[in-house]
């Protein structure tokens, strides 16, 4: 059985800390308490803290609530992991691509490279593009992937299923990674795919990710805003520069294939909000960096215009400034 470290341990992160989770029992002051051994969650610290004293709350769409998780291993810091007995093989990073350069100084920092995770193999499981080139390790050691899933936090230790979706890794993680994953997203339900066509996929995800994720972070409207016929013109041409950016990238994308995936999404998940619009909302950086930004740098080295994408990246970009009052949490 793998060992795994859930680092960002936020909603998404801790979600898979429970997919990832095999609870056993062990004998603890005469009573066999069930724990998880193999997985560890490093996260923030009102989170982190509540799920020592009280495990994981997960609420799943089907109304179910499995028992509190328990973890044994819990941290808030990378100096509280080189202090313990637990040595992950896989580590999955689960933050923010804006915080991505600190997250690998910090390791760097640690001197754990050197140690208990010189062997550790790094996945990035978040949004957006151009994440491997921010988290510059060995390129043998780091995978991607990426996840449809919908989770929100309730409280620090209770977080809520919102939305189901399909859940690819690259093809080219190890077998005993891929084995154990798929062996542990399989007994809970959950769909999960390694691709060897995986820069398609992700492409696809970042087509969503740069309709959905800017009108509702602009609108305040959940992700069935986006099916408007009065954003229907809209729509079509965001995603017109996105094909053509990627076009030049390398990957050929038919415009009213990705059009109908765009729009499954959105109806998929229309009663979702959007992380983007949960960061406006919070009043928190969002990811339009590496969603829109990432399309807008594309379209400039290769000499592209892309001036929908730059409205929106622009829009957002002044909302997180504090350039235009946006939303928040009051006025939903």
């Amino acid at each position: 059985m793998a060992k795994v470290l859930i680092y960002g341990a936020g909603a998404i992160g801790s979600f898979l800390g429970y997919l990832l989770s095999e609870v056993e029992g062990k004998e603890e002051g005469g009573k066999v308490v069930p724990i998880v051994e193999s997985v560890a969650l490093l996260g923030r610290m009102g989170h982190i803290q509540r799920i020592r004293e009280k495990g994981l709350e997960v609420a799943l769409l089907e109304g179910n609530r499995p028992p509190s998780i328990r973890f044994r291993h819990c941290f808030t810091d990378l100096n509280e992991l080189g202090r313990s007995q637990f040595a992950p093989e896989i580590v999955v990073v689960c933050v923010k691509t804006h915080s991505l350069p600190a997250v690998l100084r910090e390791i760097r920092e640690s001197g754990l490279l050197e140690g208990k995770l010189k062997d550790a193999d790094f996945v990035l499981l978040m949004n957006g593009m151009g994440n491997k080139e921010k988290f510059d390790l060995s390129a043998n050691h780091v995978f991607e992937g990426t996840t449809s899933m919908g989770v929100v936090f309730s409280d620090d230790g209770k977080i809520e299923l919102k939305g189901r979706g399909k859940t690819i890794f690259e093809a080219a993680m190890g077998k005993d990674s891929k084995k154990f994953i798929k062996a542990r997203f399989e007994e809970k339900g959950f769909p999960v795919e390694f691709a060897e066509d995986f820069k398609l996929h992700q492409w696809m995800k970042l087509f969503a990710n740069a309709v959905i994720n800017p009108i509702t972070a602009l609108t305040g409207g959940k992700n069935g805003i986006v099916l408007s016929e009065h954003l229907k013109g809209v729509v079509e041409k965001i995603i017109a520069e996105c094909v053509a950016v990627a076009s030049k990238e390398g990957h050929q994308f038919d415009e009213l294939e990705v059009l109908e995936f765009v729009r499954a999404v959105a109806e998929m998940t229309a009663a979702n909000t959007s992380s983007m619009l949960q960061d406006v909302l919070n009043g928190k950086r969002t990811e339009i960096d590496s969603i829109n930004g990432y399309v807008l740098d594309c379209a400039e080295k290769h000499g592209l215009e892309a001036p929908l994408n730059e409205m929106l990246y622009a829009l957002v970009k002044s909302i997180e400034k504090g350039e235009s009052k946006g939303l928040n949490r009051h006025e939903r």
